[in-house]
């Protein structure tokens, strides 16, 4: 009897743990070079956090920023501040679409993100 019971709340604890990949949340970076987002493209689940990051001390280069061109439907705009260094920005992507990202600074400094559902 012992032995069914210790069983069964193995089994129980086995079905209320989340599982280790749906737990952990989701987290792209990009990097911000001298005139460009890498990757220039990138496609992520709803739900991501998504970083720019800009470069070093050592890798500094032009003064840029992050802003949010257009989105889906009800999706706020966002703009980061802007920065040449040592300075990162983000935001959790939760509306499925498409996502034009600009650097107001440098207009032909541009990448796109698209969410899944």
């Amino acid at each position: 009897m012992k032995q069914r019971l210790a069983a069964a709340g193995v089994a129980l604890l086995c079905l209320a743990a989340p599982a280790a990949s749906s737990s952990a949340a989701a987290k792209k970076t990009v990097k911000i070079g001298d005139n460009y987002f890498a990757p220039k493209k990138l496609t992520v689940a709803r739900g991501t956090t998504v970083t720019w990051k800009w470069p070093g001390f050592d890798e500094a280069g032009d003064v840029h920023d992050v802003k949010l061109k257009s989105g889906p439907k009800g999706v706020k705009k966002f703009h980061s501040e802007a920065a040449s260094t040592d300075y990162s920005f983000k935001r959790k992507l939760t509306v499925p679409g498409t996502y034009r990202i600009v650097c107001t600074l440098h207009e032909e400094m541009r990448m796109t993100i698209k969410v899944r559902k």
